[in-house]
């Protein structure tokens, strides 16, 4: 694992940021997750409405994300893409992804864990900030 993705095009992830900073001074919605549990893996669906832009975590490992339904433009470190369902992609640890609507989207996020309890799996599987996501990943380094 290493700290690229979080520095990999670097002006787009400032964007990313200052939009995500400018839509937190903005009226927003709450778009809450519906969670599914099988054994050995936990999904959080988003159901996000056409026309919504939404921001993404930082997520501290590789994980599985299925959009099901709908339309979205995509800005992540790497520029920008618009895809349509059906969609899937790994995604690498430490990206950060800002997205706009087109359609009624459905996207779901896979990690593999036992664990059930949401804020624990949160806790575990994504970073708050760039820097707690750089720490992870010194700490896990430091460990090899």
């Amino acid at each position: 694992m290493t700290t690229e993705v979080a520095r990999k095009g670097s002006i787009h992830r400032k964007n990313i940021e200052g939009f995500e900073r400018l839509m937190l001074e903005q009226e927003t919605i709450d778009i809450p997750p519906v969670h599914h549990f099988s054994k050995g893996l936990y999904a959080r669906e988003l159901r996000i409405p056409k026309g919504t832009i939404i921001s993404g975590k930082i997520h501290k490992y590789e994980n599985l994300n299925i959009m099901s339904q709908g339309e979205l433009s995509i800005l992540t470190e790497t520029g920008v893409k618009r895809v349509k369902a059906p969609f899937t992609v790994i995604s690498p640890p430490g990206t950060k992804r800002l997205a706009y609507a087109h359609e009624d989207t459905v996207w779901t996020t896979i990690h593999a864990t036992e664990e059930r309890d949401v804020d624990k799996i949160e806790a575990e599987f994504i970073a708050q900030s760039d820097m707690e996501y750089l720490e992870f990943v010194k700490m896990i380094e430091d460990k090899s």
